[in-house]
């Protein structure tokens, strides 16, 4: 199966009336009336899209349905890739999982520095509070690793910080 079956698949069912002859099939209802209230053209056309994308098949008495299509559709398709680098991570943009490897660490400190503010500009601790919050679950621990690792300075009255590097 191609590793593109599953478009056809899509395409079939976002048909409405593929979709209810479909789902007739399905539950072994009888789909003479739903095909009887489409043209000819859209009643060849539904039928040849559900038989295309190997979602049903007449066997000379009656239509079934072909349950593995689904399945080696997803064996085919790609797998997703695997984020790389300090990527893996993060899950839709937030830290997911904190890595046990100090130089994975240093990494993901290094990323979060960066998104947290360019160098040489300066946010109050309510700001720098405010985007770490958007990054982690815990602002005041990733606050207190940033500065520990040398990524953040903050000002002696703690009122502001920087970008070091």
């Amino acid at each position: 199966m191609s590793p593109n079956a599953w478009r056809a698949l899509v395409s079939a069912l976002a048909d409405d009336n593929a979709r209810d002859i479909y789902a007739r099939i399905v539950l072994n209802q009888p789909i003479e009336p739903a095909l009887d209230a489409l043209s000819p053209g859209k009643r060849r056309r539904v039928i040849e899209a559900l038989q295309a994308a190997g979602l049903v098949s007449f066997d000379g008495e009656a239509w079934r349905i072909e349950p593995d299509v689904f399945r080696a559709a997803f064996a085919a398709a790609p797998p997703a890739p695997r984020p790389t680098g300090v990527d893996r991570f993060f899950v839709d943009g937030r830290l997911a999982t904190y890595p046990s490897r100090i130089a994975d660490r240093d990494e993901v400190h290094a990323h979060i520095a960066e998104r947290l503010l360019t160098p040489g500009a300066t946010l109050s601790e309510h700001e720098v509070n405010d985007r770490l919050a958007d990054i982690v679950d815990d602002v005041a621990a990733m606050r207190r690793y940033l500065v520990d690792a040398g990524l953040l300075h903050r000002a002696r009255d703690g009122t502001v910080y920087s970008r070091a590097r």
